[in-house]
């Protein structure tokens, strides 16, 4: 993707930040600013967000290396502001492979937020206010729920998210595979006309 800095290379991975996110880290900060907060309260802020992201990298790299466990090679991760993005040189044709890399990616996310859960308040379920972070227990319990949140989104069957790719995956056992990508794609476009009409 053009436009994006290479920050490193993980497991022989190139991981890429486009040059967009450097905006929503601007936003954070000028939003914390025109609520009067702390610089304390800003570094926080500014520091979930760069570790939320970080646990974004982990979603891919599940992606990835369960590709790579079938032989499969990713070209690269690119950050955005609204995710990431594993490019894998070429999908796996077989469903039950597809369903495993498709998986891999929540099933970091949701490992994540189990290995989070014993440090987490009784407010963990709360909407989250990233620009309050007090505590550490408060910064612990947002990280654990928009793990969470990641993990349920992203299985949602809207392809070509991961939900519908594990769609795609399941319907391809009894249905060929042009049948199968027509169906997942189809319901995506109708969950997407449906959360339109709902956020209107």
């Amino acid at each position: 993707m053009k436009h994006s800095l290479r920050i490193g290379r993980i497991a022989g991975i190139p991981i890429l930040i486009h040059w967009t996110f450097l905006l929503l880290l601007g936003f954070i900060i000028y939003s914390q600013v025109l609520r009067g907060s702390s610089t304390a309260a800003t570094l926080a802020a500014v520091g979930f967000v760069l570790v939320l992201f970080a646990c974004v990298v982990l979603h891919e790299l599940g992606h990835a290396l369960t590709a790579k466990h079938f032989g499969f090679v990713t070209r690269k991760i690119t950050l955005l502001p609204i995710g990431g993005i594993a490019s894998l040189e070429q999908l796996p044709d077989s469903p039950r492979q597809e369903l495993l890399v498709a998986l891999a990616g929540p099933a970091v996310n949701v490992l994540i937020a189990l290995g989070l859960y014993p440090f987490v308040s009784g407010a963990a379920f709360a909407v989250p206010d990233i620009g309050r972070l007090t505590t550490a227990q408060d910064f612990v319990s947002a990280l654990f729920q928009l793990n969470l949140t990641l993990a349920l989104f992203n299985l949602l069957p809207a392809f070509p998210m991961d939900g519908g790719r594990v769609l795609r995956a399941l319907l391809s056992f009894w249905l060929d595979r042009l049948r199968a990508t027509r169906f997942a794609a189809g319901l995506g476009k109708l969950m997407a006309l449906a959360f339109v009409f709902l956020g209107c």
